[in-house]
């Protein structure tokens, strides 16, 4: 039954990222995590991979590397900086973080701040990227900020190439310091299927779902994903 439901929520997420351009970690990692802490941040970090694989390739007509340079470089000291967090941190705390990263993910939709790409603020959203990234899984928010206001399918494009490359850097950190090894591979397996399925099915769906629906049902099940994590990690 853990099975199912770590696969259940990865089909929602991979669903929702597909669609949006982010969200399968901030809609599984917090429940993932309860079900067994070794699925966050590297089981999930891999599903991410995949899926922004696909997307990547799907929608690659909207990509542009010239952009992403500078996200890319601040990335990598933003994960050294994430990878430092897991070796200090506790479950408990590392609970709370989930839970606050969700729930700023959600404040990030819903702001109605318009801040344009720049290099500089494309390299500091990199940076912020890798650190919650690779301590959590959830790299997506700080990136969101800045490309939300921007055409939809270029947001798709951009992120998925993005996080292409950045979930490589998290898992080549994650290794030398124990946290993606043979377990965590093999907890990613059974959820691969699971991603490519809501990869599948948000394609064939999401153009016959009003966005609004799609964006305020995302944000329902983050806003809940967030908030669980926190209240269990206090109690």
């Amino acid at each position: 039954m853990e099975i199912v439901l770590a696969m259940a929520l990865v089909f929602v997420g991979a669903f929702v990222q597909t669609a949006v351009g982010f969200g399968l970690a901030v809609i599984a990692a917090p429940v993932l995590f309860f079900i067994n802490p070794d699925y966050v941040p590297a089981p999930v970090t891999v599903c991410a991979l995949v899926l922004s694989l696909v997307n990547a390739w799907a929608f690659r007509d909207g990509v542009s590397l010239q952009g992403l340079k500078s996200a890319v470089i601040g990335r990598v000291p933003g994960s050294l900086a994430g990878a430092a967090l897991l070796l200090w941190i506790d479950k408990d705390m590392l609970a709370l973080w989930i839970g606050v990263s969700v729930l700023f993910a959600v404040l990030v939709s819903l702001s109605a701040l318009r801040w344009h790409p720049t290099p500089g603020r494309m390299m500091t959203a990199g940076f912020l990227s890798g650190f919650m990234g690779t301590s959590t899984s959830i790299g997506g928010p700080p990136m969101a900020l800045l490309w939300q206001h921007q055409d939809l399918a270029l947001i798709r494009a951009n992120l998925a190439a993005f996080f292409v490359v950045s979930c490589l850097i998290s898992l080549l950190i994650l290794a030398p310091i124990g946290h993606f090894g043979m377990i965590h591979i093999w907890l990613s397996l059974p959820l691969l299927p699971a991603t490519v399925l809501g990869y599948w099915v948000a394609r064939r769906t999401m153009h016959r779902l009003p966005a609004a629906a799609i964006r305020g049902g995302s944000l329902t099940l983050c806003a809940m994903s967030g908030l669980y994590a926190v209240v269990t990690s206090l109690l």
